[in-house]
């Protein structure tokens, strides 16, 4: 059976054409710097490796642009649209609806809809990419897999806010994660690599959206995001971590409308609020060029990464690993040495020789000598996608 995943970003769509149960890999591509005029498509397969540049406007466009490529007589790889089996598409925000992998129908749909509330940056394009795929292909089934999911194991303490108690009891206002899917293909490839009986780590996702999770013996403990994915780290273009008086001062005091506020904080900010650049390719560029708005970015990024580690250390009461993955955590050999630098407290040590190499494979950049492993995992949401849609009908 042919699988088509569409994993649809904030600003990116990655899809993966993937025969299961064998797990073969027919074709991959990334569709990024949509929106902006200079959007990129790459497309992969055994015998062609295209990169397009043009204007990409929107997810639609993207997504069109995909299946225009998987249907060419001449570069793609199926005949026609009956040919895919299942359309798996990933989800950021399930809230109480789902937990698990789901078929979607008009209920499903419109549900994702009424929770776009709380990933505004996501789940819109997340239902496009499913209502599109729907159009495109009309006989193949779509799932859902919900990047919630993964974060169910969350205890009460961690998942809980210090609001009244009838804000999560009557609005099921609470922690419930994302980027789950990457924080559990990883985690189960680490605890593969380390082979450990017990296990305390650190999944460090890093990409537009960023998040971290302490995982203890494969259940996660504790989570970065939130309520929605705009807290914790420093991302793309969202502030992450900020004091909510900063809200009403906006409001109250500069005149700032609360569409303004969301527009600011999820979509002005973060690493393009700091430096004019949202892709952290340019902000290294600038830096090493002495860029100080770029330089100064970087290490604010890194010094965040570097709290939520010492932070989830105190919660798990160790340490065995900490795993760098998805586009900057498995790319970016500037931001793996900067948030590694002076953490000898926590025994971690990296090797420069080893984090400058690269590789798709798992690998370890620690010196023989540290206490913590520091791994690379790049990530496979789409594999762990195909498996769950796989599973949910068979």
């Amino acid at each position: 059976m042919n699988i088509l995943v569409i994993n649809s970003g904030s600003s990116s769509i990655k899809f993966q054409l993937i025969q299961m149960p064998s797990e073969t890999l027919v074709c991959s591509g990334l569709v990024e710097r949509i929106g902006e005029k200079d959007g990129i498509i790459n497309y992969i397969t055994d015998s062609n490796n295209i990169k397009l540049t043009c204007p990409i406007k929107n997810h639609n466009v993207g997504l069109k642009r995909i299946v225009e490529l998987l249907l060419d007589p001449e570069k793609g790889v199926i005949e026609n649209t009956d040919d895919i089996g299942i359309v798996g598409h990933r989800v950021v925000h399930g809230g109480n609806s789902f937990s698990n992998t789901t078929l979607i129908s008009e209920d499903v749909k419109q549900k994702i809809k009424e929770i776009s509330a709380l990933a505004p940056l996501h789940n819109p394009n997340n239902l496009e990419g499913i209502v599109v795929a729907e159009a495109l292909f009309p006989n193949a089934k779509q799932a859902a897999i919900f990047d919630t999911a993964f974060f169910q194991t969350l205890p009460e303490k961690a998942k809980r806010y210090a609001i009244p108690n009838s804000l999560y009891t009557d609005h099921n206002i609470q922690v419930y994660g994302f980027h789950g899917t990457s924080h559990k293909y990883v985690t189960e490839k680490a605890l593969q690599y380390l082979k450990l009986k017990t296990s305390k780590i650190i999944t460090i996702h890093l990409g537009n959206g960023c998040s971290m999770t302490a995982v203890v013996n494969g259940k996660s403990v504790d989570h970065s995001l939130g309520f929605t994915p705009s807290n914790g780290l420093i991302m793309g273009t969202r502030s992450g971590d900020i004091d909510h008086a900063i809200v009403f001062y906006l409001v109250t005091v500069l005149g700032f409308d609360l569409d303004k506020v969301n527009t600011l904080l999820t979509k002005e900010s973060g690493m393009l609020g700091l430096t004019g650049y949202n892709d952290l390719r340019d902000i290294q560029a600038q830096a090493e060029k002495g860029n100080k708005d770029c330089k100064l970015a970087l290490a604010m990024n890194a010094y965040r990464i570097k709290k939520y580690i010492g932070a989830y250390v105190a919660a798990m009461n160790g340490i065995d690993a900490i795993v760098f993955t998805a586009g900057i955590g498995e790319n970016s050999s500037v931001i793996r040495q900067l948030v590694c630098e002076d953490m000898d407290v926590f025994g971690i040590h990296l090797d420069a020789v080893k984090n400058n190499l690269r590789s798709s494979n798992i690998r370890e950049i620690n010196t023989t000598d540290s206490k913590t492993k520091v791994l690379v995992i790049p990530t496979n949401e789409e594999l762990e996608i195909a498996k769950q849609a796989y599973e949910l009908v068979h």
